[in-house]
């Protein structure tokens, strides 16, 4: 479930269209790394196009830059990005624009080891006509060096209501 506040004016929400949040954990030669992968499905109301220029803005204005780098946003607490955390299920916020999710096991498990996850936020939509959740097509995508090239990369702590 996505919503936007209306505090959102800078951001023309019709053209973000639907919100898709992915997670899963990954092994590195570090160890196992939570990721959350957020787009859109390029449904807004101007199309693919529009919907990449309005996640671009949006991403933008909370200061994430486009890849430039990884941003670890327990460095920049004013970061208006974050990631709530409670059993069996998680909330990312960027900005006015949450979306819960119901992440796997695993990766609530990995959060919990880490304290926090790696999100990618690409301004390309999701490829159209593959389902969320498809492995393959997922793997493809976080592949595909133009989409991370359009992506903020972002260390966020993951917080729970406890914290």
């Amino acid at each position: 479930m996505t919503s936007i506040s209306p505090e959102t004016q800078s951001v023309p929400t019709d053209d973000l269209g639907s919100l898709v949040v992915q997670s899963w954990r990954g092994t590195t030669p570090d160890g196992d790394v939570p990721y959350l992968l957020a787009c859109s499905l390029g449904d807004g109301a101007n199309g693919p196009e529009g919907t990449s220029k309005a996640i671009e803005q949006l991403l933008l204005s909370a200061g994430l830059p486009l890849g430039e780098g990884l941003v670890h946003a327990a460095q920049r607490p004013s970061l208006p990005v974050s990631l709530l955390v409670v059993p069996g299920s998680a909330v990312l916020t960027v900005q006015h624009l949450k979306s819960q999710f119901v992440p796997p096991e695993t990766w609530l498990e990995a959060v919990g080891e880490l304290g926090h996850a790696y999100l990618i936020f690409t301004t390309r939509p999701w490829p159209q006509g593959a389902e969320p959740g498809d492995v393959g097509t997922l793997a493809a995508f976080t592949s595909d060096e133009e989409a991370m090239a359009s992506a903020a990369h972002v260390v966020l702590p993951a917080r729970s209501l406890r914290s």
